[in-house]
């Protein structure tokens, strides 16, 4: 029947949702040491971004390339962003329990705001472009400030899939299994769109980038 045939939607779906499972399940383990999980995440953008460009070939030999390619620059932004998201969970921790806690709440928005536009496209800036890590932090906050609306919208879709996630015991095992893939799967696709408009007019970025081979994808 056609419609089990492997030109069928019903046949891409399935085989795509196999390749997320398999995807979070490497990224899992390869995050187990915690102090791994920016090498770990560099490449599964790598993979996903693959996906989009309709390029990728064995996820498994794919993400381990991508793994090793991009250790150098994934390691210290893992960290970075373990050290900035506990800043941002510390500040309204102390807000909550102090009187006078609109200083740390403002504090705690602004800071969460910079952290947030600085590192939601540098892990795809690292593994699709040649830069220094500076650099990417940098073009991810003016990327995300150029398309502003784009970036908050990709937020408000990331905080909808983390709802979900946390529902309910169901979700968060469902989420266990797909969650982490499907987000870094979501950011990729915003990143993706813009990324090829600024290949068309590399002027809102830092010393524009030389593309990687596709051992860097």
């Amino acid at each position: 029947m056609k419609f089990f045939s492997i030109d069928s939607p019903l046949y891409r779906f399935m085989q795509r949702l196999t390749d997320v499972i398999v995807l979070n399940i490497l990224w899992l383990v390869f995050s187990l040491p915690i102090v791994t999980i920016g090498c770990s995440t560099a490449a599964a953008f790598s993979v996903t971004m693959k996906f989009l460009d309709e390029s990728e070939g064995h996820i498994w030999s794919d993400f381990i390339s991508a793994f090793k390619a991009n250790w150098k620059q994934g390691l210290p932004l893992g960290l970075i962003s373990i050290v900035a998201a506990a800043a941002v969970y510390l500040d309204f921790k102390i807000a909550g329990a102090v009187e006078n806690s609109l200083p740390f709440l403002i504090v705690g928005f602004l800071t969460a705001f910079f952290l947030s536009f600085s590192l939601l496209y540098v892990f795809p800036l690292i593994v699709r472009y040649e830069n220094s890590i500076t650099n990417c932090l940098k073009n991810s906050f003016r990327l995300a400030m150029k398309h502003v609306g784009r970036t908050f919208l990709l937020i408000i879709i990331l905080a909808f899939e983390l709802a979900v996630i946390f529902w309910n015991i169901v979700t968060l095992f469902i989420g266990l299994l797909i969650g982490p893939a499907c987000i870094i799967y979501t950011i990729s696709g915003t990143a993706m769109h813009i990324f090829k408009e600024t290949e068309k007019d590399p002027s809102s970025v830092s010393n524009p980038e030389k593309l990687h081979e596709h051992e860097g994808q």
